[in-house]
């Protein structure tokens, strides 16, 4: 295990709205308000034709090559995730969401994009202090967090 303190920072309230592309926005209001870092959580609905990473072809191949899953109509949704800058400074996005619609979900990582559906609530709360970056992993083709 490895670990680092931060110290909390601002809270922002933000709403996404219909059509919005959610890492796009998140990250851009991240630099326009000078967040290195943050966590996150969200809610609202995610738009037919939004993608989810939803898992490795195979769990032992290296670097790993990933599952896509469009949605298909609709879904409400729940997610969390952070926020931490990569080598070059600028911040990226790890969120991953549960979507939801009758009786199945779809659970998975939101970087492909999802788009907004209507609305999507983000309280995002800011880390200060933060040593975290993310690092391009060449074992696993991931860019990881590292401390």
């Amino acid at each position: 295990m490895k670990f680092s303190e931060c110290k909390p920072g601002r809270i922002f309230i933000i709403c996404l709205e219909n059509g919005d592309i959610v890492h796009e926005e998140i990250e851009q209001f991240a630099r326009d308000h000078s967040i290195a870092a943050a966590s996150l959580i969200i809610i609202g609905g995610a738009d037919k034709g939004s993608k989810l990473i939803v898992g490795p072809e195979s769990d032992d191949e290296m670097p790993v090559s990933s599952l896509e899953y469009i949605l298909e109509n609709v879904h409400e949704v729940a997610g969390t995730g952070t926020l931490f800058p990569d080598q070059e400074g600028s911040p990226v996005l790890h969120l991953h969401m549960a979507c939801g619609r009758k009786s199945s979900t779809r659970t998975g990582c939101i970087r492909q994009g999802v788009k907004v559906w209507h609305i999507m609530e983000v309280i995002l709360f800011e880390l200060l202090d933060s040593k975290g970056k993310r690092m391009f992993d060449p074992e696993t083709g991931f860019t990881l967090l590292k401390l």
